[in-house]
């Protein structure tokens, strides 16, 4: 049972057990160089080659073990974390996100992933015919489907996909994207019910994994009377000097599961106070909702302190998820460790496959992308080469997508190039006649 220590009839002191300094003995250490030597704080399989750490983020031994011990904490006595010492925990995660990402504290709640984020904000605009939902060729499908489904449903608002096909470049995609905004179909509506343009933004779109002139984009939003939702799930821990608040946009959301290398699955909504009156309710709709109408309105970060009952501690291994990453060397050596050996491998699997990075796998255009084509990839790869990249269909050729992280390096993209270029040769054999 953790030594409680009360601080008075209401409050409780952190229990050490949950102090986000009990590794401060590793902490006070000289961290090992980067690459495989990082493979002894990662719980993978030692015959295992994670190239696909993008997808689902991959946990560092020492954020599990404090997730271990807030589980037993939990468990402890759920009613007393619960009520009184979870709310503590998770404003100072907050605090320490928010200044992280650039943005005030209550500008920021924590959900359980981008696609959560996504849905709480794009459901809560009140839309009617005429209004309009702006996607990219190449936003993330669930995405995608959200869309989709509130275009489907009364009052049907329209969604207009913005073509975005690489190889292009980052003026290309300003120009165009300014263009199609332009085209739109504008309605005179009263000031009162004026006209909703929402588009939906990735900082770093999934497949293929390109970062995107995000920020320019936003400033055209603006210009244009368009709200901006920035899609930054693979941002947080990849993207350096991050500055929501400077960035001028209406929504951001990112996962910390994946880049920043917390536990999954956790996220981070930010909503900037001139824009919290629009989220009228949180995801599902808490006890503590109010009406627009009552005084205590919007009441942003209340609502999200209590959606029903979840598991919190993911949300709360951030903070231990912060230190390993300051004791490694701290975000900008991160970047340029992952950033060097992204551009050398993705040269090196492309010279492999003899294609071209961003990675073009060697199968004919012909041959178009199918389920079989998807599974043979899965089953090849996990089962045979013990490894796995993110495969794809993009602009008439299929792709790969390789995730470089702190433990990898460049013989790691070797060994898929080896792989998928023997798989690619059953494909091409198997569906080229």
């Amino acid at each position: 049972m953790p030594d409680w220590t009360f601080t008075d009839e209401k409050s409780l002191a952190l229990p050490a057990v949950v102090d986000l300094r009990q590794h401060e003995e590793l902490f006070k250490s000289v961290p090992p160089p980067f690459g495989h030597a990082l493979h002894k704080f990662f719980g993978f399989d030692p015959e295992y080659i994670n190239l696909n750490h993008g997808s689902y983020g991959s946990l560092p031994n020492l954020v599990r073990e404090a997730a271990d011990k807030l589980t037993t904490l939990v468990e402890s006595n759920p009613d007393k974390f619960i009520r009184f010492t979870s709310l503590p925990l998770l404003t100072h995660v907050r605090e320490r996100l928010a200044k992280f990402i650039g943005a005030n504290t209550d500008e920021v709640v924590l959900v359980p992933n981008a696609s959560h984020g996504i849905n709480t904000v794009l459901k809560n605009f009140e839309w009617q015919q005429g209004d309009i939902l702006i996607d990219a060729t190449t936003t993330y499908n669930s995405i995608m489907k959200t869309l989709q489904y509130i275009s489907d449903i009364t009052p049907h608002p329209q969604v207009s996909e913005f073509k975005l096909e690489f190889p292009t470049t980052h003026a290309q995609i300003i120009s165009s994207f300014r263009d199609h905004l332009r085209s739109l179909p504008r309605q005179s509506n009263s000031p009162n019910n004026p006209q909703k343009i929402v588009a939906v933004i990735d900082s770093i779109a999934s497949n293929p994994g390109v970062l995107l002139p995000w920020r320019e984009m936003i400033n055209i939003c603006r210009e244009e009377g368009v709200w901006s939702v920035i899609d930054a799930a693979h941002s947080i821990g990849q993207e350096l000097n991050i500055n929501v608040g400077a960035s001028g946009c209406d929504f951001w959301i990112t996962n910390c599961h994946k880049w920043l290398l917390a536990q999954r699955s956790c996220a981070i909504l930010y909503v900037p106070k001139r824009n919290q009156h629009l989220i009228k309710s949180a995801f599902p709709t808490p006890y503590t909702y109010v009406s627009p109408s009552d005084e205590s309105f919007p009441r942003f970060v209340l609502q999200f302190e209590w959606t029903g009952t979840i598991d919190v501690v993911p949300y709360l291994t951030i903070g231990t998820t912060l230190d390993f990453r300051q004791w490694l060397g701290g975000e900008e050596k991160i970047n340029a460790y992952c950033h060097s050996v992204a551009l050398e491998g993705g040269r090196r699997l492309a010279e492999i496959l003899g294609t071209e990075v961003n990675i073009r796998l060697p199968i004919p255009s012909q041959i178009k992308y199918s389920w079989a084509i998807d599974q043979t990839l899965r089953e090849q790869l996990l089962n045979v080469w013990n490894t796995y990249v993110a495969h794809f269909p993009h602009n008439g050729k299929i792709w790969v997508r390789c995730s470089a992280q702190v433990w990898s390096e460049v013989s790691d993209f070797e060994h898929a190039g080896k792989a998928l270029r023997a798989i690619c040769e059953e494909i091409v054999e198997a569906h080229g006649k």
